[in-house]
């Protein structure tokens, strides 16, 4: 048996036949490189212990981000992901990162 979930949207029923949802969320134009001001940070809240680099700030749409994810871990030769609007890269891969990021036109700042 198939059970209903209501829509992420919050509606679940409406009487007027003219109802029609809008989806709001368009899709991001994406800032050039030098006018993003991305922050890179270490982080091991909720990682068991293991240490990531957070890259935090971009302004973009999301096959953006996954590109420009797919780019830091090729170049850093390890595993992440992208999401939430932030890259996760495994490791303490700070100075890599803002090296890669400064040689290609990006603002970032480091943080401990």
């Amino acid at each position: 048996m198939s059970k209903k979930k209501p829509s992420s949207d919050g509606y679940v029923y409406s009487t007027d036949p003219d109802f029609r949802v809008e989806d709001e969320s368009t899709p991001e134009e994406t800032l050039p490189p030098k006018q993003q001001k991305l922050r890179v940070s270490l982080d091991t809240k909720q990682r068991a212990g293991k240490a990531v680099t957070l890259v935090t700030g971009f302004i973009g749409n999301t096959d953006d981000l996954e590109a420009l994810a797919k780019q830091l871990k090729t170049h850093c030769g390890t595993g992440g992901s992208a999401k939430d609007g932030e890259i996760i890269v495994q490791g303490d891969q700070r100075d890599k990162i803002c090296a890669w990021l400064v040689s290609k036109g990006y603002s970032s700042t480091k943080r401990l």
